[in-house]
């Protein structure tokens, strides 16, 4: 088990794998038939299908979601890091 944090994205992506892990395996029962020339799978095999691409898309948004997050975490830590300039002396 890790130690790691999860991050912003993280549960997309894991998401988006497993759709399309299914999405091809749904492909490759779907397409076996029609070389084998037996019957082909029921209609609903080819809507399942469809999941290959959404899952790319979703784990595609789970790493941009990712990258985003820390890319502002990137940019207030320059912020925070860098020195403010000296305040001018009041003239009293």
């Amino acid at each position: 088990m890790s130690d790691e944090t999860p991050r912003a994205g993280d549960l997309l992506v894991r998401i988006g794998a497993i759709m399309f892990l299914v999405g091809a395996l749904a492909t490759l029962a779907t397409v076996t038939p029609l070389f084998l020339g037996t019957t082909p799978l029921p209609w609903g095999f080819y809507w399942l299908c469809m999941l290959m691409g959404a899952g790319f898309l979703v784990a595609a948004s789970g790493v941009v979601r990712s990258a985003v997050v820390q890319r502002r975490q990137a940019v207030a830590a320059a912020e925070g890091s860098v020195p403010s300039a000296p305040s001018a002396p009041s003239a009293t």
